[in-house]
């Protein structure tokens, strides 16, 4: 069982749980605090749905009821992080049927592909995570920072930061599965049978056939230096 392959797995399915829990969240942008603290009521938005809280402790959620009013940058998110839970999720599969604990998957050549493919995937899965997070990111900062933006402000939200935890532990996996095919490719020695040299008595005994017996030379003039070269 390969350790790098073990590593590779608890960082990639780690990733893949940050992120179905960045997507599910509805923290990616909140209200400052600096309003809030006169109003006494959070506003929490997420991909899905806008949530408001008081300082009682009540929160209500309303989902968003139509795809064509959301704005761009929403729906971009949206299937960024949709595409990188699927591939995180296949990824996964992929990395358990390419480890060599495994009995499935075939030889160790094809573990290796399928470790490599796992690997790539999860790549891929935190590419599309850290671009949908920087996505919706970058709309917060900029819009916080305009002077001419009259309309509520918002800070990052703690599913910004889980969302690009989970991509850098997806990357981390990835790049060490696909290193890990090295190690599977690696092929062992071969175990020969090494008899020993034959001595020069054994090799010089001859057999006549018509007389049926061995004829061997003197065991004196076998053993000189020149057996040796």
């Amino acid at each position: 069982m390969s350790r790098a392959q073990i590593s590779a797995l608890v960082f990639g399915v780690g990733g893949f749980g940050a992120l179905v829990a960045a997507t599910t969240s509805n923290e990616w942008k909140v209200t400052t605090r600096a309003s809030s603290v006169i109003t006494a009521t959070w506003v929490y938005q997420g991909l899905w749905m806008n949530c408001a809280g008081t300082a009682l402790g009540s929160f209500h959620c309303r989902p968003h009821f139509t795809i064509f009013k959301v704005e761009g940058y929403i729906q971009a998110c949206r299937g960024l992080m949709i595409a990188a839970v699927s591939l995180g999720f296949f990824g996964s599969i992929f990395a358990l049927v390419g480890m060599k604990c495994t009995k499935v998957g075939g030889s160790d050549k094809a573990k290796a592909k399928i470790a490599c493919l796992a690997g790539v995937v999860f790549i891929l899965s935190g590419l599309c995570s850290m671009t949908g997070c920087s996505l919706y990111a970058n709309k917060i900062t900029t819009e916080f920072f305009d002077p001419l933006f009259v309309e509520q402000k918002y800070e990052l939200g703690a599913a910004l930061f889980i969302g690009w935890a989970g991509a850098s532990l997806c990357i981390i996996g990835g790049v060490i599965f696909c290193f890990s095919i090295s190690d599977n490719n690696k092929t062992p020695r071969m175990g020969y049978s090494y008899n020993g040299a034959t001595s020069v008595m054994s090799s010089r005994i001859k057999y006549h056939g018509g007389e049926g017996d061995f004829k061997t030379t003197n065991p004196s003039k076998q053993f000189d230096k020149n057996a040796y070269v």
